[in-house]
Formats: structure tokens, sequence, C-alpha cells
């Protein structure tokens, strides 16, 4: 299997160092990275909501080892809010936060994450937008749902993101699925042990129905994170079963992916939702897109091979 190997070279510097130098990089990563700078990718937001679609807008960089670069990550938030409430796209845009770039994996780094994200969460409030917490490995789970709900104390729209491979997410969605919780459900980006984790792609398929199930016959708000077909049609037929209006839920997608679909979904009157990366440390979430999806390597080496 590939994608255990390429997230275990999403890790390693040597492997950033090589893919960084390759010819054909930077045709892949402009598929999938808006760009690197707020510059980039507010035309890219302007673009999208221009056609109907709404946006989460991730500053890509979880790899950090110092308190200062956890600031930066902070203040790059805030720089991004103020450009969405300067150009008055706050309403379609949210934000998509890594605890981890928040300082998460440091000493204190629970208490320093709480601190760094509390800021970026308030300041989303004042445009009317809002934030949600990535899921990351599942040692950071814990951490990261407390966080979640320490902040929707204060800010009950902060959303939260679970993994259908991991053996507790059943149990955590259905603790999340109450009135006024807005939960993201993925398959999962991550290299996990089978302690933990799915391994197997067609039971990790059923698990990610049972939890959407779970999710739509709740009182939150479901965000179906899926680029896969069947998947989709299941999470229509699961919405009307529950009743559920066309706002009342949404799909999300990644930049550069499906796109004919996302206007598709948009156009049936679905609230169609694009996760768009950017920034100049985009090597960990480059090499998870690879990993997820064997096209998207052969497309990488493709171009390395054309590209001189």
């Amino acid at each position: 299997m590939l994608g255990p190997v390429i997230l275990a070279a999403s890790r390693s510097d040597k492997m950033r160092r090589f893919v960084s130098a390759a010819p054909g990089t930077k045709q892949v990563v402009a598929r999938f990275i808006a760009g690197e700078s707020v510059n980039d990718v507010v035309p890219i937001v302007q673009d999208l909501a221009a056609r109907g679609l709404e946006v989460t807008l991730d500053v890509v960089g979880e790899d950090i080892t110092t308190v200062e670069q956890s600031y930066a990550a902070r203040d790059a938030y805030l720089e991004l809010i103020g450009r969405l409430k300067d150009l008055g796209l706050g309403t379609r845009a949210e934000m998509s936060v890594k605890l981890s770039m928040f300082g998460q994996s440091l000493d204190g780094g629970h208490e320093l994450a709480l601190a760094n994200v509390r800021p970026v969460v308030a300041a989303a409030a004042e445009i009317g937008t809002t934030v949600t917490l990535d899921a990351e490995d599942h040692t950071t789970l814990d951490s990261m749902f407390a966080i979640h709900e320490e902040l929707r104390k204060d800010f009950p729209q902060t959303g939260c993101v679970i993994q259908a491979y991991l053996f507790r997410t059943e149990d955590d969605a259905r603790r999340l699925a109450e009135s006024g919780s807005r939960v993201r459900i993925v398959k999962g980006a991550y290299k996990e042990p089978a302690e933990v984790a799915i391994q197997d792609k067609a039971e990790i398929d059923k698990a990610y129905v049972r939890i959407m199930k779970i999710l739509m016959d709740g009182e939150g708000y479901p965000m179906i994170g899926s680029h896969d077909p069947r998947l989709i049609s299941v999470a229509q037929e699961l919405a009307r079963r529950a009743g559920r209006k066309l706002d009342e839920y949404e799909f999300q997608m990644l930049y550069g992916i499906r796109s004919e679909e996302q206007n598709r979904l948009a156009a049936e009157g679905h609230r169609m939702r694009v996760y768009t990366a950017y920034g100049t440390d985009w090597y960990g979430y480059f090499m998870r897109r690879l990993a997820e999806k064997p096209a998207n390597l052969l497309f990488f080496v493709r171009s390395m091979l054309t590209k001189g």
C-alpha cells in the first residue's frame, strides 16, 4: 500500500528537501494549494463565492517547534480574518485550524493552543463566521475535544472534525450530535496503528456511513467531507430520511479536486464548501493529499518526468 509509505515520508526532512526540489513539484502543488499568501488566496475566495460556493481556509504549517512560531500562526489567521472583513467575505468563508500549529505539541501545549486559538475564534465571530478545529493524529484528540468544548462555551458555533477510521469515532459522534454543534466527518489521513484505527478501506467506508447516520439523525449540523460519489449519494439519502432541508447540512471538498462536482452540488441547492489551503509550509498537507488518492501520486510523478 502506497498510502502509509507516503504518510511516513510526510515526516521526513530528507523527503521534504527532495520533493521541494523536484522539477514538477510547483505545478502539482498549485493544484492543491491556493497560494503562499493572503493576497494569493483572496481572489480565489472571491471567485468561489461568485460561483455560489462557500470556503473554509487553512493556513498550512502544523510542524512548529517554538512558541514564537505558534504566535506567528495565530497572527496569520488574524491577518486573514482582517482581509475577509475588509472585503465583506465573512459570511462566505470560515477558517479551519490545526491546533498543532498553535503550539499543542509543545511543553504546556494544551493551554498554549487554547490561548492562541481563542482570539482567532473571537475575531471570526465578530465578522459573522466561525472556526473548525481540524483533527490530527489520535494522540492529540482528547486535547482537541477539550479545547473545542471550552471554546463552545463562548462561541457555540465552533466546529470540530471527526475521523471515520478511528474506533472511538462513533462514540464521539454520538456525544457531538447535539443542538448547535457543527461536525465535519472525514475518512482520516494520518498513519494510525491497528490498535486504534480500522485499516481496511471497505470497513472505513462502512464506518463512515454509520457515523453519517448518527450525525444526520442528531440535532447538530453535519459537514460531509468526502469526494466519494457513493458516500455523497448515501449522505443525501440519509439527510432525506432524517427530514433535513438542504441548508441543514453541507458537503465539503478540497480545493482542486472534483471541481465540476462541487459546482453541480451547489447548482442543485446544496451548501458546498471548498477546503482551501494556502501558505509557504505546504509539504505535510501536500503529502497527505498524495496519500489519499493514488491518482494524485501518478499526476505528481508524471509531472516530475515531463518537466525539465
